[in-house]
């Protein structure tokens, strides 16, 4: 009897212990591309919208949103875990108050990247553009609640999430022939240097809780593998394995990056955030996740159609929770689902 007592006490502590540990972050911004991109975009003159059907079709109101897949993303499962808010808005939302970014907002951009030139090429905000759509609600931030509170609450207690570089090596590195003038692994320095300037300048405006996403294996999303179909694999479809191989090297760099600046940047917290892994096993061990298809979108085909290819005309699969990717690019809603959980239980812990 001693022993279930003392079994319940410790469970019970454990319980009570949990809300307080995530009351230390008080609010989620997220940076980077449309991993993250909750509905900026559609308030940009550009092609990569997601603001119209089938996207969105799994959300409460199963209506379009601008994400990037057919229910919420990661840090809409964090927040709501966190007990922010249900979903994380867009910062460019005409509906966003000051009350409501008190606790966050994405700033996360579709089609963005480190690059700059991934950014302009389609008309999307850069991380400049989101840093300075930051600037601006920080300054909403201190008009609503002081500089004090709103330096240290808000921002020193916030959780900062960035994934972003996918387009940059999907896209302007293996896409364009002319960026070979740079070896891969002199675009990937190129990269995480831009990245690093980027959390410098969000640290100078107060941000001290940094969640960072290495990339995911860019070789196993549909579109890459549709592109780099091989004469031997022609009715195969397997992961470009090379592109992998790059990935994971750029990781083991953010890493090594991550841990020079948790020296440097005194009172920081920066965790990296591995999506590589918990990926290649949802690939390798669909059935773990409940998933049959790791190899193709729902929408459409599955083999391009992302963005305006994946529209109100196209069909869909029956049930987008059996596919691991929702578009030719995309996560499905279960997928981020898993991702989410994975970012809870291993990176959270790092940061409170």
């Amino acid at each position: 009897m001693s022993f279930l007592l003392l079994y319940a006490i410790i469970a019970n502590l454990l319980l009570r212990r949990a809300p307080t540990a995530a009351a230390n972050i008080t609010a989620v911004f997220a940076f980077g591309d449309s991993i993250l991109d909750s509905g900026n975009n559609n308030h940009l003159v550009t092609a990569f919208r997601a603001d119209h059907r089938p996207y969105g079709q799994d959300l409460p109101e199963k209506t379009p949103t601008g994400r990037f897949s057919d229910g919420k993303l990661t840090t809409d499962f964090i927040v709501s875990l966190l007990g922010l808010k249900e979903m994380l808005p867009p910062y460019l939302d005409p509906a966003l108050n000051d009350t409501g970014l008190l606790t966050g907002a994405s700033f996360a951009s579709a089609g963005s990247g480190l690059d700059d030139l991934t950014a302009r090429a389609v008309n999307v905000l850069t991380m400049g553009d989101q840093l300075k759509l930051f600037e601006k609600g920080l300054e909403r931030i201190r008009r609503k609640v002081g500089a004090k509170r709103g330096r240290h609450h808000v921002v020193g207690n916030g959780l900062f999430v960035i994934a972003v570089g996918s387009n940059d090596v999907a896209r302007s590195y293996y896409g364009l022939p002319f960026m070979k003038t740079f070896t891969t692994s002199g675009y990937h320095d190129f990269l995480l240097k831009n990245f690093e300037s980027f959390i410098l300048r969000l640290y100078k405006m107060g941000a001290r809780k940094f969640g960072l996403s290495g990339l995911p294996p860019v070789g196993c999303l549909p579109i890459q593998m549709t592109l780099n179909l091989s004469p031997a694999n022609f009715l195969k479809r397997v992961c470009v394995n090379q592109q992998n191989v790059d990935s994971q090297a750029y990781n083991t760099k953010l890493q090594a990056l991550i841990s020079r600046l948790q020296v440097r940047l005194k009172g920081s917290k920066i965790a990296y955030f591995d999506a590589f892994k918990p990926m290649m096993d949802m690939i390798n061990n669909p059935q773990k996740y409940g998933i049959d298809h790791t190899m193709k979108g729902c929408c459409g085909m599955g083999l391009l159609e992302e963005g305006p290819l994946c529209n109100e005309l196209t069909p869909t699969c029956p049930n987008p929770s059996n596919y691991l990717f929702w578009d030719a690019i995309h996560p499905s809603q279960k997928a981020y689902h898993t991702l989410a959980k994975v970012f809870h239980n291993n990176v959270l812990p790092l940061l409170l």
